[in-house]
């Protein structure tokens, strides 16, 4: 049996860069749950459902195959047999994701997806509330965090390398108010699991928390959990 990994986090942590960066090591898949939302957002605006109907959009939830695949060191989407990963990330599908992921239907549905893709085990995904509600069984959970004052750099100067005019204490603020959202929203609030590991990515880099995450995976398994290194 392999494992099924949980990273959990606040905005700007570096859960995505690192839930990639930990499936490739490990030779695990990365099931990308912000790819999930941007698949039923596309499909929706191709079906033409408006974005407030949470039965039609639990039905197309119900309906579509998502499938994760990895092609060598590039991870893919395939929504009913086709490759959706370029479309998922256009612009206008961007703008329409926050809308569908703000509908508890679909959250429902998505959730019971994950769930059934990682049962098997060698997964890794990462969240606000997989350690906790998606899979509260996994071998290994981690929630990962960081200061606001250097998640909202990070999202700064990603902005700017954009080319886009952006103020870095306003972009710090902006932080702030998402985490507060996050933690008290209704649906999918951001929650630490009692088990989770936590790593403070503040003052690291990417390459060290990878590193950190990596050396804890396999003294787990050394110490007895299931699951293989691939």
């Amino acid at each position: 049996m392999r494992l099924i990994i949980a990273i959990d986090g606040p905005s700007g942590a570096g859960k995505s860069t690192l839930s990639k960066a930990l499936a490739a090591e490990l030779g695990y898949t990365n099931i990308d749950t912000g790819a999930m939302y941007r698949a039923v957002a596309l499909l929706a605006t191709r079906r033409q459902i408006r974005l407030d109907d949470a039965q039609a959009l639990r039905q197309l939830c119900r309906q579509m195959q998502l499938v994760f695949k990895r092609s060598g060191n590039e991870e893919r989407v395939l929504l009913d047999g086709e490759d959706i990963s370029a479309a998922i990330r256009a612009p206008e599908v961007s703008l329409l994701t926050s809308k569908v992921a703000a509908c508890a239907a679909v959250r429902e549905e998505l959730v019971r997806m994950q769930q059934q893709l990682g049962k098997e085990g060698g997964v890794v995904l990462e969240g606000r509330d997989i350690g906790t509600v998606v899979f509260p069984q996994a071998e290994i959970k981690f929630f990962l965090s960081a200061s606001a004052k250097e998640r909202g750099r990070r999202r700064f100067e990603e902005l700017q390398a954009k080319g886009m005019d952006v103020d870095l204490q306003q972009t710090i603020e902006e932080v702030r108010v998402r985490d507060a959202a996050d933690s008290s929203r209704e649906h999918a609030p951001l929650c630490r699991a009692d088990d989770a590991i936590d790593i403070d990515s503040t003052a690291l880099g990417i390459d060290q928390v990878l590193a950190l995450m990596l050396g804890i995976v396999k003294e787990r398994l050394a110490r007895g959990l299931p699951g293989d290194l691939g």
